[in-house]
């Protein structure tokens, strides 16, 4: 097991003046323009919430910028509950930088067994090879140097700055992009939909000085555990005062419970169904996975974890259990665009880990 160093949490900083409720800041959703100081989240009710409620993630007790890029990289579209478990066997097997950046693909992508997205694991050792070879082993600490890392996008670089280097950046994952629309704009359907850079804006704007990391860490456990997808927790949700989704969906439930004749006073969850439609959530729909170009994709990857090296002929069967004489040329296409993303080495009519 990997020892880390613990870090303490942020103090609590002190209490600001209560501001005005969002129905009394308008912002005008096709302008999306800044709102005004007095209008800004504070921090204080969100970073209490987080100090009492806050999920112990082995990641939260390190500054090690490797140790951070690797939980960034394998929490990209994998549950925390999956990856926990994953982070402490890679870092067993590759504790250092060092180490992964001298070890064989194909060993990282066996490793990385059980994560899915196998590109991941390809990328996370062309960024610390990068740092090895071009920065002498230690992390740029800013993100814009980060982003200059192979595979390393704006969100990840902000992360690694800021969770490693405590850094007051924004950046933007799933969570904390729902938690700033919903707070700041409005419900999941207001039209039009503002773009991400003015979200970042608003995001960037919100960051208190000297308490990046805590924030940052605070509005992403908000949006994986009360502000969630499909099921918001708004009468638990230490920001609701200040939401304007919150706000919205509140004055529409009044209004429907007098039109049906019931009290206004009765306890009902905000967003709860109305007479109206409501498009409940701004997500990105992914395609069905079972049966997908993906699925396939990462059958071989499987295929090929348990075996040195396959003809294709040999791994059709193994990858699709009705495979034929036809399916030939999508096989090859197949894997074709796993040696063009590095994750196979296709030499003749064989296949192999890198």
């Amino acid at each position: 097991m990997i020892e880390e160093t613990k870090h303490p949490s942020p103090a609590t900083p002190p209490s600001p003046a209560a501001p005005p409720s969002p129905a009394a800041c308008p912002l005008p959703p096709a302008a999306f323009a800044l709102p005004p100081a007095a209008c800004r989240l504070p921090p204080v009710p969100l970073l209490a919430w987080f100090a009492a409620n806050a999920r112990d993630l082995p990641w939260r007790h390190t500054r090690n910028p490797y140790h951070i890029l690797v939980s960034e990289i394998m929490l990209q579209q994998t549950p925390v509950d999956r990856v926990i478990p994953k982070y402490h066997d890679f870092l067993e097997a590759f504790p250092t930088l060092e180490s992964l950046a001298a070890a064989p693909t194909a060993e990282v992508i066996r490793i990385w067994a059980g994560l899915g997205y196998n590109r991941r694991a390809v990328n996370l050792q062309r960024a610390v090879r990068a740092v090895r070879d071009s920065y002498g082993g230690l992390f740029p600490p800013t993100a814009q140097a980060l982003q200059n890392l192979p595979g390393i996008g704006p969100y990840t670089a902000g992360a690694v700055a800021c969770f490693a280097f405590e850094q007051d950046v924004a950046f933007m994952d799933t969570n904390i992009r729902r938690v700033l629309r919903r707070t700041l704009v409005g419900p999941d359907d207001t039209e039009p939909p503002p773009h991400d850079r003015v979200l970042l804006a608003l995001g960037a704007a919100l960051v208190p000085p000297g308490q990046g990391w805590a924030w940052n860490q605070a509005i992403m456990e908000l949006g994986a555990l009360i502000c969630t997808a499909s099921a918001p927790a708004c009468r638990r949700c230490p920001i609701s005062l200040y939401c304007r989704a919150y706000a919205a969906r509140a004055a529409a439930d009044e209004v429907a419970l007098l039109a049906m004749g019931e009290d206004v006073g009765t306890e009902r969850a905000v967003g709860a169904p109305t007479p109206r439609p409501v498009r409940r959530v701004a997500e990105r729909k992914e395609e069905p996975y079972l049966g997908s170009r993906r699925w396939y994709r990462g059958k071989i990857i499987d295929a090929l974890r348990e075996h040195n090296r396959l003809p294709l002929a040999r791994l059709g069967p193994l990858v699709k259990a009705d495979y034929c004489e036809s399916d030939a040329a999508w096989l090859r296409d197949l894997v074709a665009g796993l040696s063009r993303d590095g994750l196979v080495i296709l030499e003749d009519d064989d296949v192999r880990l890198p």
